[in-house]
């Protein structure tokens, strides 16, 4: 009987017809998304053979998050999420078009990643808020919104999982450009499930002063709000200084194991694996008590997996290591979305997710910056080192925090009706 109830649990978002739709087109997409991402840091160090060239990169592609978050969260409060949503998928898939064609012309240059990266990374500083508040829009009652955000992530490590493999031999059989060739034309399947969807009328926003006026109104709440203050302010140390880690994965696929793009998708294909184990447990979850340990264990396991894949020269050993590492990492964060994701005002749901994307996807950019100066200077060791113990004493710090956290969220979620019983708190 609990099989079959956490079955349900996983299947239920799927009895939604736009949930479906949403579901068949992103696992697509990310299967392609994944095999460029793979292919571009190849590229990078195929170009240049530095580890700072690889955190410079980075940067370059989501440093755009980091600059365009009031325009993002207000854009995504005051339109129609599912229409924008559409159009970023449109301008991701002429991106990729570009960069193919660039690559297989054997015209690309660091220059041209650099250029290309930062337009993908503007494009996604849209995309990524809104398509963090859809999912409200695709469930019928608010307490489904875990499971399907457990879903979401299953659908992202799938890709993840998935992707650097497939482009690891498509690299080693003919090039890095046909990985953003099949990158390009996946999109399309997520543009035809997003314009098959009928979604519900959305009620007209309020007129706004001005962006900045209204993006300082979700600042000033999200910030103002104890738990989300601090769930946000973990999201953005666990990715600055934990979450880097793996633009140092090309390096150790070249230089320690002295292997080629299958190995690197080996191993970016192994920290996928412990990941979407994670979601898929997360997916499975039927309420959020319990929630602040399963943070707290998260980052414990990636920093412990962190410290001994920094020594590891058995690559079955580091293999297994990174499993444990990516099953870590997303507990913690698709727990904190989770949690953010419950406790936000539907009003200002996409500027509050813009700050969480601000943190996820602003931090490691600038964290891989670090990591990769890092192991230039001292080695690949020292710098995964230094996400170990980022990772164990985040962790730490939020465990310690977690009785002011269980006293502030209670009365909320028992008002919200997302708890059922008294006795135990809800992280």
């Amino acid at each position: 009987m609990p099989l079959r109830l956490t079955l349900d649990r996983y299947f239920k978002p799927f009895s939604v017809r736009n949930y479906r739709l949403f579901f068949s087109g992103q696992i697509v997409s990310l299967l392609g998304t994944w095999m460029t991402q793979t292919a571009t840091v190849w590229l990078v160090y195929h170009l240049t053979s530095s580890p700072v060239w690889l955190g410079v990169v980075a940067l370059a592609g989501q440093l755009p998050m980091l600059l365009l978050a009031p325009i993002a969260g207000v854009l995504v409060d005051r339109v129609n999420r599912h229409r924008l949503l559409i159009a970023t998928q449109i301008f991701s898939m002429l991106q990729s078009f570009a960069l193919a064609g660039l690559t297989l012309s054997g015209h690309i240059n660091i220059t041209a990643l650099l250029v290309l990266s930062f337009l993908q990374g503007v494009i996604n500083a849209i995309d990524m808020p809104a398509r963090q508040a859809l999912p409200i829009l695709l469930v019928e009652k608010k307490e489904d919104l875990a499971g399907v955000i457990g879903l979401n992530s299953s659908m992202f490590n799938v890709g993840r999982l998935a992707g650097p493999a497939c482009a690891g031999f498509i690299i080693t059989a003919v090039g890095t450009g046909y990985c953003f060739l099949i990158d390009a034309c996946s999109y399309l399947a997520v543009i035809a499930a997003l314009l098959l969807m009928h979604l519900r009328p959305q009620a007209p926003p309020p007129p706004i002063d001005s962006i900045w006026g209204e993006f300082r109104k979700g600042l000033d709440y999200a910030l103002g709000f104890g738990p989300i203050r601090r769930l946000i302010f973990l999201t953005g140390c666990m990715s600055l200084f934990g979450l880097s880690f793996s633009v140092l994965m090309p390096m150790y696929a070249r230089e320690i194991f002295r292997g080629d793009a299958r190995t690197l998708g080996i191993l970016m294909s192994s920290s996928a694996a412990g990941a979407l184990l994670a979601a898929l447990y997360l997916a499975g979850r039927k309420s959020l008590r319990g929630l602040g340990r399963v943070i707290t264990f998260g980052g414990t396991l990636m920093g412990l997996a962190l410290y001994v894949f920094a020594f590891s020269r058995l690559l079955p050993l580091s293999m297994l290591c990174l499993l444990l590492a990516g099953l870590g990492g997303v507990l913690l964060i698709a727990s904190n979305n989770t949690l953010v994701q419950n406790l936000v005002d539907e009003d200002k749901r996409g500027r509050v997710m813009s700050l969480f994307g601000i943190a996820f996807l602003g931090g490691m950019p600038l964290g891989s910056l670090l990591t990769g100066t890092v192991a230039g200077k001292f080695g690949a060791c020292a710098a995964t080192c230094l996400n170990a113990t980022a990772c164990l004493v985040l962790a730490w710090l939020f465990h310690r925090s977690l009785p002011a956290l269980r006293q502030e969220l209670r009365p909320l979620l028992l008002k919200a009706g997302l708890l059922n019983t008294e006795p135990p708190l809800p992280p």
